[in-house]
């Protein structure tokens, strides 16, 4: 399934890590700004040029030590219908380029509804006398809160067409024990419910290297439920958010791995696209500063957790 292409490319990188593309106005260099107001006149349609310009900069600065991105669909669609094409864009060239895209829109809802998102960014749209894909992403994060009846369509999507999910189970954000944390009349936690639905929902979409194409967004801002669920679920595999500028560190994702250490993928966006202001470089040098820091992540991880090995048992 799409995960396994996602676990080769991290064994052959020898890097567990995914860089978010999430890009704001402010993170973008002038130069690539100033550039797109020149050509374009301003407006949605600058915005969505320079960003574009900024995305293929990162992604032609990390695509041969970086195994995939992770564009957020809300910051595209800050910019219109311009910045939903700046998105299809930016997916086509990191495709282009080798790598797996992790379209990160959280998308829930069910029925014809929820196979609509799964089609539109997973899949291929009926146009009538052909079948087109509309975004073409390699996984997609999903909201699992409505059920079964929120995840089969994507399932059926993702057995067609050889592509993954990952399901909200123990986010970073401070407040996510507000709900998540909650203790059931079984005495499981909400979260620990949801990764269970995962492992079932995953048997649909076995995979040969342990891991289903279905996995499991865990933050890395609880190290501790992170191993505790590594342990609960071995055959889901985790994307890892919260690393870096929410506070997260190698230590603290530790315990996502398996013994090969595999397992998870772990997620860095503004501290890679806005190295170059954190550094005070010339704006000139983002990409070249992006680089750098993905390094630094990927050598600070692969420090804590070791050779990464490929095989069909955990």
């Amino acid at each position: 399934m799409s995960l396994d292409r996602l676990i080769e490319k991290i064994h052959e990188k020898q890097n567990p890590t995914v860089v978010g593309l999430d890009p704001l106005l402010s993170y973008i260099p002038e130069h690539i700004k100033n550039a797109a107001r020149e050509e374009y006149g301003g407006g949605f349609e600058s915005a969505a040029h320079a960003i574009e310009v900024f995305n293929k900069g990162i992604i032609d600065a990390v695509c041969d030590i970086v195994p995939a991105v992770k564009p957020q669909c809300a910051y595209y669609e800050l910019y219109g219908w311009q910045g939903l094409r700046a998105l299809s864009r930016t997916i086509d060239y990191a495709k282009s380029k080798g790598m797996f895209v992790i379209t990160d829109g959280k998308r829930n809802d069910i029925g014809s509804t929820m196979t609509a998102y799964a089609q539109a960014h997973l899949g291929e749209t009926s146009l009538e006398t052909e079948q087109s894909p509309a975004f073409g992403g390699d996984a997609l994060t999903v909201n699992g809160y409505l059920g079964t009846d929120g995840i089969s369509p994507v399932l059926e999507v993702c057995a067609q067409k050889d592509k993954g999910l990952f399901v909200l189970v123990k986010t970073s954000n401070p407040s996510s024990g507000e709900l998540q944390d909650i203790e059931t009349a079984g005495g499981e936690k909400i979260y620990e419910v949801m990764g269970g639905l995962c492992e079932k929902w995953g048997e649909k979409l076995p995979g040969k290297y342990g891991y289903s194409g279905v996995g499991c967004v865990v933050g890395a801002t609880y190290p501790e439920q992170l191993a505790e669920l590594r342990r609960r679920l071995p055959h889901s595999f985790f994307l890892v958010p919260g690393y870096g500028a929410q506070g997260g560190g190698a230590k603290d994702v530790l315990g996502g791995f398996d013994k090969r250490g595999l397992g998870a993928v772990v997620n860095s966006s503004r501290a890679v696209l806005c190295a170059y202001q954190k550094r005070g470089a010339p704006e000139t040098e983002f990409a070249a500063c992006a680089r750098e820091e993905a390094i630094r992540m990927r050598d600070e991880l692969m420090k804590e957790i070791g050779e990464i090995k490929i095989g069909t048992r955990l």
